[in-house]
């Protein structure tokens, strides 16, 4: 069995979060012993941590640098050190800029930074640590192909060093809901049973662009009666967005349910999956979008084109351009038999590329090796 630590931030609800949370529900108890580092207490998906059966660390820090950071550190490297870890795999920016570096002094045979975003962080001091941190890991995981090449290019990580495992999708998220739990869900998102209905699930912020969608799907309303509008998810432009929504006369036809987190893909409830960012790296999102048959359509930023080929798994637009995300919507209403096409295409796509079966056996065969070829490096 592996000795496995993953360094994690918190137990927030986002895609890095649960793309780390999915990986410990699903590794093999067989193969893999997990502890999980955390800088934050609490959060709403700590409790799925501990029912898989992940041993829980937390690090109370209140600063990543300083010197709390590091008598903080030095306790990390020698817990680490005391359950003697094999791999310490830091899933996000804080993790790698506290942990990787700390996990070295421990003396831990395997360090695994990651790259899960696009967008650098707008902090220098953060730049620099993070880039000092991808030069201390083993390896640094870029979770798409165009992830990658950013790592290489933009952060200077020799391609050698460089692993890509995307995101993966479990099998609950190829489930097709009963018609009747459907209807009852679209029900109590205040939306007729005949209606068409659009939907995006991504953090109410403005990096998403929630702001485009509504003035396309303004453009759209009119000549399309059935259609209404979903936003899933909470965030600081709430306010300013469902205010747009009055100004754009959407009364009623954009709802904004806030946070939901069923044990079923949403986008099973929607018609048109959305997702209309202007950055963004491997969002899980879209991949759920595919793996429910629906028409998905999003932005070309990041890593999007690396699973929604355009036309053929979904449909491509420009980022911050409600014209053209207006025309790709009026194209899957008028024509629901293409709409069904691209639909089944991109769950057919999503089944061979990103189902659980294959990434998390790709993801503890490369552990394995990694931990064989550290033995032999040493």
């Amino acid at each position: 069995m592996i000795r496995l630590a993953f360094g994690i931030q918190g137990f927030e609800v986002g895609g890095t979060e649960l793309n780390a949370l999915r990986w410990v529900e699903r590794l093999s108890r067989e193969r893999f012993g997990v502890t999980v580092v955390h800088l934050r207490a609490d959060g709403p998906l700590r409790a799925r941590y501990v029912q898989a059966g992940a041993t829980l660390v937390h690090v109370p820090l209140r600063s990543l640098y300083g010197p709390g950071a590091i008598r903080q550190g030095i306790g990390l490297a020698r817990l680490l050190a005391r359950a003697r870890i094999q791999v310490f795999h830091a899933q996000d920016i804080c993790a790698n800029i506290f942990g990787v570096p700390w996990a070295r002094v421990g003396g831990v045979p395997a360090v695994v930074a990651s790259r899960r975003w696009w967008r650098l962080s707008e902090r220098r001091p953060e730049q620099i640590a993070n880039r000092w941190a991808y030069r201390a890991a083993h390896r640094v995981v870029a979770n798409s192909p165009r992830v990658a090449e950013l790592l290489a290019q933009q952060d200077g990580v020799p391609p050698a060093k460089i692993v890509c495992v995307p995101n993966f999708l479990t099998e609950e998220a190829f489930r097709a809901l009963p018609p009747g739990e459907r209807a009852a869900w679209r029900s109590r998102l205040h939306v007729p049973a005949d209606a068409l209905l659009i939907g995006v699930v991504a953090r109410l912020d403005r990096d998403k662009d929630h702001a485009t969608l509504l003035d396309a799907f303004a453009r759209v309303a009119a000549s399309a009666p059935r259609a209404y509008l979903v936003c899933v998810g909470e965030g600081p432009q709430r306010t300013a967005l469902a205010g747009r929504a009055q100004e754009l006369h959407l009364n009623g036809r954009v709802q904004f349910p806030g946070t939901l987190t069923p044990p079923f893909n949403l986008n099973h409830l929607f018609d048109v999956s959305v997702l209309c960012s202007v950055t963004e790296a491997f969002p899980n999102s879209v991949l759920e979008g595919m793996a429910a048959a629906r028409p998905v359509i999003a932005t070309r930023v990041g890593g999007v084109p690396d699973a929604l080929h355009d036309g053929e798994t979904g449909v491509l637009v420009p980022p911050g351009d409600p014209d053209a995300l207006a025309a790709a919507l009026r194209a899957v209403i008028e024509a629901p038999d293409r709409a069904r096409t691209l639909g089944a295409a991109a769950q057919a796509y999503a089944r061979a590329e990103y189902h659980e079966s294959r990434i998390i056996e790709r993801l503890s065969a490369w552990y394995e090796s990694l931990v064989t070829r550290r033995r032999t490096e040493r």
